[in-house]
């Protein structure tokens, strides 16, 4: 959330401003003359005067161009969250060289340095929720906006192929397959969890969807 004083008589009041989550690029999975084809969703989060990446993703061509329409220098981006370390989602993170990286549990510095968050970006109210299925230390990243409610970004919780239909009644959601999935189970607790939690959802290849 920003805050911020607004100039008035009397005491100061402070003004609640609530984050801003933008897709800048729609995540694919898809085979093209043979050969696999893949990068991740990739969602950017302004909060609190901090610039924020989910999922860098691997194509860096779409990538630069998403943010120079936005604006943004490579330098201006404070955190990159990876919901897991598959390189499809975390190939390009290493290319933020102002940022630190946080992970479902860490927070990394490019001098070397590994910290611990509490579940959240710090100087923020954006949650990261572990969320393990997919991959075992795999996460998703919560926020809350003032347009669209509690919005998901839950990486590969939920994905689909380009040529599967994207069915999004809970049932289909929960018993979605997935190609890539380690632990059944677990995936389909963090599925429940997510659902429960958010009004919308952003997966990791495929349209964000309204729960």
């Amino acid at each position: 959330m920003f805050y911020q004083s607004k100039a008035q008589k009397g005491p100061k009041k402070l003004v609640k401003f609530m984050a801003k989550v933008k897709i800048l690029i729609k995540g694919y999975a898809k085979v093209k003359n043979g050969e696999e084809m893949a990068s991740s969703t990739v969602v950017f989060i302004q909060d609190n005067g901090l610039n924020i990446i989910v999922d860098p993703g691997m194509n860096r061509e779409l990538l630069l161009g998403a943010l120079l329409k936005e604006g943004l220098k490579i330098g201006d981006i404070h955190f990159v969250i990876v919901t897991h370390t598959y390189l499809d989602h975390s190939l390009l993170a290493g290319i933020f060289e102002n940022a630190r990286i946080l992970d479902d549990s860490s927070v990394y510095s490019f001098d070397g340095r590994i910290g611990e968050h509490e579940g959240k970006v710090p100087n923020t109210d954006i949650e990261i929720i572990k969320t393990p299925g997919h991959d075992q230390f795999h996460c998703s990243v919560l926020v809350k906006t003032e347009e669209l409610g509690r919005v998901a970004i839950a990486g590969d919780v939920f994905w689909w192929r380009d040529e599967e239909k994207q069915e999004a009644d809970k049932q289909s959601l929960l018993e979605h397959k997935d190609a890539y999935v380690k632990d059944e189970r677990a995936l389909r607790e963090s599925r429940e969890k997510i659902l429960n939690m958010a009004d919308y959802i952003v997966p990791g290849h495929g349209e964000m969807f309204k729960t």
